[in-house]
C-alpha cells in the first residue's frame, strides 16, 4: 500500500467519525467509532477463519444457514473460532449483514447491541475471556446525544456502520493477520486525531508517535528480539506497539500491561487486537499500578519497560507502602502530591538485571528535593541503576506544554562510571502552536544515545564523581552547556558605518529643506 493511500484510508475514516462530530465530546465519539471499526475487523476475521473450516465442504460461512447440517457447522465453526480466534460469531451477527439491513432503513440498534454482547458473552469460561470481557461498554447506544429518539439514534449508526462497511480492511480472504500496516497505521491515526482535540484527557491515553518512537528505539537498541515488554500506565497500548515495530526480528514479543481507566482500558485491548496480537500474547489489567497492581504480574520481570506515567500525579503514600518490596529498600517513599518516582520505583521492580527502561517524566524529577533527592540518590549512589538523562523540547505532548525528560535505566550498564546526559531540548520542528519531533530528530537523539560521546551543545558523559559533587541534583544545564557566544564586534566598523548613516541622513535633510523652501512651506527638520 502506497502512502498516499493509506493517507486516504485514515482520512476516509475520520471522514466517518466526523458523522458523530458536533453531538458529542471528543473522547465521546471516539468511544463509538474505535468500537465500531473493532466490530467491523473482528467479523470479518471470523468471518475469514469460518470460511477456511468450511472450505473443504464448499461452503462459506454464511451458506451454512439453512444447511442440512447447520447445526452441526455451526458448533464446528464456533469450536475452532474460540479455540484460535478466541470469540464467535454467527453468520447472521457478521457486520456485514447489519450495514446490509441498515442500507435498507431497517432497524438494526437493538440487534447491534445484542451482537456486541454477545461477542464478550461467548469468551466466557475460555482463554480468552479476560481480554474481551466488557470491550463494547464504552458503546452506549442509547445515549441520548446520539439523537433524541430511537429512530434518529439508529439512523445515526446504521449511517457509520453503512459507510464503513465500504472500506476495505484487508483481510485477503483468508483468517492470517490482516493489513496490520493498513489497520494499524490507521487505528493510531484516529487515536492521534482524538488525542488532538481532547485536550488534558489525552495524555490519559496516547503518547504521541515520535515521543513513543524515541523510548522503543532505546529499549531496543542492538537487539534482535526482546522476549517480554511492560508499561504500568499503558493508555492505548500504543507505546506497548511500537516497542514490537522496533524490534528487528520476526518474533514479537509479549505484552503487558496496566491501566487504571476503565475505558481506556478497553482501548488498549482493542488496539492489541486489532494489530493482529493473539489473545494468549498480551496481558493487560485494569489495576491502580502504585497501590493495587495487578497481582498477575507481581512476580514477573520485563526485558523491556516503557511508560508515560501521569505526570506529578497524587497518590496516598501510606505508610503501609514502607514495607512494599518495590518500594522499601529506599528508605523513603514519593511525595503524596507527586508520584513520579513511585511509578519508577515500581518500574525498576519489575525490570529484568538484563533488560531497558525508559520513561517519560517532568523536569522537576532532576532537581526537586527532600524525598525525591533521597530516592534520585540512592538509585544513582547505592544501585547505579541510572544511564542516561535525555532533555525534550516543550510542548510536545497534547494538553501540556511542559519540557518533559526520558530517564533510562539499566541494572546491568555498560558504562558503570557515568551517566550521559543529552540535551535535546531544541530537536523540534514549530507546527502551528506544536513542537513536532521529526525522523531526523529521533535519529540524532537515538544516535547520540547510542554513541555515548560528549558532543559540544548535545551530550556530555557525566562522571558519578562528578554528579555527587553536584549532590545527585541531575538538572541538565548543569551538565550540558548549551550556551552560544555572541560573534565578536568590530567597534572601528561599527563606528565608520555610523559616520556613513549620518552623511546620509545630512544629505536627506538638507534636499527636504530645499523641496519646503520652493513649496513655500516650513521644514521641521
Amino acid at each position: 500500500m502506497t502512502a498516499e493511500q493509506k493517507k486516504q484510508l485514515q482520512q476516509k475514516l475520520w471522514d466517518i467519525a466526523n458523522e458523530l462530530r458536533g453531538k458529542m465530546a471528543a473522547d465521546q465519539f471516539r468511544d463509538y467509532i474505535l468500537g465500531l471499526i473493532f466490530y467491523k475487523y473482528l467479523s470479518e476475521r471470523m468471518h475469514a477463519h469460518a470460511n477456511r473450516i468450511l472450505k473443504s465442504r464448499s461452503l462459506s460461512f454464511t451458506d451454512i444457514v439453512g444447511h442440512d447440517e447447520e447445526e452441526k457447522l455451526r458448533k464446528a465453526v464456533a469450536k475452532s473460532s474460540l479455540n484460535q480466534v478466541g470469540y464467535y460469531l454467527s453468520p447472521e451477527e457478521l457486520f456485514s449483514e447489519l450495514a446490509s439491513r441498515g442500507a435498507k432503513d431497517e432497524f438494526i440498534l437493538s440487534d447491534l447491541e445484542r451482537v456486541l454482547n454477545h461477542i464478550q458473552d461467548s469468551t466466557m469460561g475460555t482463554e480468552s475471556e479476560q481480554d474481551f470481557v466488557g470491550l463494547f461498554e464504552d458503546v452506549d447506544l442509547g445515549h441520548p446525544k446520539l439523537g433524541r429518539t430511537e429512530e434518529q439514534k439508529n439512523e445515526l449508526i446504521a449511517k457509520v456502520i453503512v459507510h464503513l462497511q465500504q472500506i476495505d480492511f484487508g483481510m485477503n480472504g483468508d483468517d492470517s493477520h490482516p493489513n496490520e500496516e493498513l489497520l494499524g497505521d490507521a487505528y493510531e491515526y484516529l487515536i492521534g486525531q482524538f488525542a488532538s482535540g481532547a485536550g488534558k484527557k489525552a495524555g490519559e491515553f496516547y503518547t504521541p508517535a515520535s515521543v513513543s518512537t524515541v523510548l522503543a528505539k532505546i529499549v531496543t537498541l542492538g537487539k534482535d528480539s526482546v522476549g517480554s515488554v511492560y508499561d504500568p500506565t499503558c493508555g492505548s497500548a500504543s507505546l506497548l506497539l511500537r516497542v514490537a515495530r522496533e524490534v528487528k526480528g520476526d518474533t514479537r514479543p509479549k505484552f503487558y500491561g496496566q491501566e487504571m481507566n476503565r475505558t481506556t482500558f478497553n482501548l488498549a485491548r482493542m488496539n492489541m487486537l486489532l494489530h493482529g496480537i493473539h489473545f494468549s500474547d498480551f496481558d493487560i489489567r485494569q489495576e491502580d499500578t502504585l497501590t493495587r497492581p495487578a497481582p498477575e504480574h507481581e512476580d514477573m520481570q520485563f526485558e523491556a519497560i516503557v511508560a508515560n506515567p501521569p505526570f506529578s500525579a497524587k497518590w496516598s503514600a501510606h505508610e503501609v507502602f514502607n514495607t512494599d518490596d518495590r518500594y522499601s529498600q529506599y528508605g523513603r517513599l514519593a511525595p503524596k502530591s507527586k508520584a513520579d518516582f513511585a511509578f519508577v520505583q515500581h518500574m525498576l521492580h519489575h525490570l529484568d538485571e538484563n533488560g531497558t527502561m525508559a520513561v517519560i517524566l517532568p523536569h522537576g524529577v532532576l532537581f526537586r528535593g527532600a524525598a525525591e533527592a533521597h530516592i534520585r540518590k540512592y538509585i544513582i549512589k547505592e544501585r547505579n541503576w541510572l544511564d542516561a538523562v535525555i532533555g525534550l523540547p516543550a510542548n510536545l505532548f497534547y494538553g501540556t506544554s511542559i519540557p518533559t525528560t526520558i530517564l533510562v535505566f539499566k541494572k546491568c550498564r555498560e558504562d558503570q562510571d557515568n551517566i550521559l546526559f543529552i540535551d535535546a531540548s531544541e530537536q523540534f520542528e514549530k507546527v502551528k502552536k506544536d513542537n513536532i519531533l521529526r525522523p531526523s530528530h529521533i535519529q540524532k537523539i537515538v544516535e547520540t544515545y547510542a554513541a555515548r560521546q560528549t558532543v559540544d551543545n548535545l551530550a556530555y558523559h557525566a562522571s558519578l564523581a562528578e554528579i555527587a559533587e553536584n549532590d545527585y541534583n541531575l538538572n541538565i544545564p548543569r551538565y550540558v552547556d548549551t550556551f552560544e557566544p555572541e560573534p565578536d564586534v568590530n567597534l572601528e566598523e561599527v563606528i565608520l558605518a555610523v559616520r556613513a548613516a549620518r552623511a546620509d541622513e545630512i544629505k536627506a535633510d538638507a534636499k527636504i529643506a530645499a523641496f519646503c523652501k520652493e513649496l513655500g512651506i516650513e521644514a521641521l527638520l
